[in-house]
């Protein structure tokens, strides 16, 4: 009996990634899940259907929307950990759809050599993709906040040495309550 389905539209271009070699991604997605995945490749629809219940439907789900929006189904596996979330920013609800400001914002978030995603990625513990007109962030829910608001400070003007401050002074709270 299936519990839940949920539809969902992915980039053409990522659905080999969805399937992985020989359909093995597919498979572990829908083993560890408990669903069933159903690809158009054509098209971009991704079926899931639960097989255990809907907190299995949301996290399968969940993982096809990060391999989605650009990133490895090694990080987007980190889904299945309880504390760990997705977070999804459009870009287009905060910059519009111009494509030089998407493209001038895209650049600031990844910045040279994609230094600041890392410098976010590594102060922050999550992994960032920046992919199309969105921003991803897979880690533990005040850890992918605290990369938000990085994020937003970059897309609001900050500087990058204004932003790595802010993370400085996250990174040493954090540690401060860890004591």
């Amino acid at each position: 009996m299936m519990e839940g389905e949920e539809y969902l539209v992915v980039p053409k271009e990522r659905i080999a990634v969805i399937i992985g070699p020989k359909g093995e991604t597919k498979k572990h997605i829908e083993n560890k899940t408990k669903t069933k995945i159903k690809i158009n490749s054509k098209s971009g629809e991704v079926e899931v259907e639960a097989r255990g219940n809907a907190v299995s439907l949301y996290i399968a789900s969940n993982i096809i929307r990060a391999i989605g929006r650009g990133f490895s189904p090694e990080h987007a596996l980190y889904l299945l950990g309880e504390s760990h979330v997705l977070e999804i920013i459009d870009l287009t609800e905060i910059l519009g759809k111009s494509e030089k400001a998407l493209q001038t914002k895209r650049g600031r978030i990844i910045g040279k050599k994609g230094k600041i995603r890392e410098e976010i990625e590594k102060k922050t513990q999550t992994f960032i993709s920046v992919y199309g007109k969105t921003v991803g962030i897979i880690g533990e829910m005040e850890k992918v906040q605290k990369a938000k608001e990085a994020i937003e400070m970059l897309l609001n003007g900050a500087t990058h040495d204004t932003v790595k401050r802010f993370l400085g002074r996250a990174e040493r709270e954090e540690r401060r309550f860890e004591l």
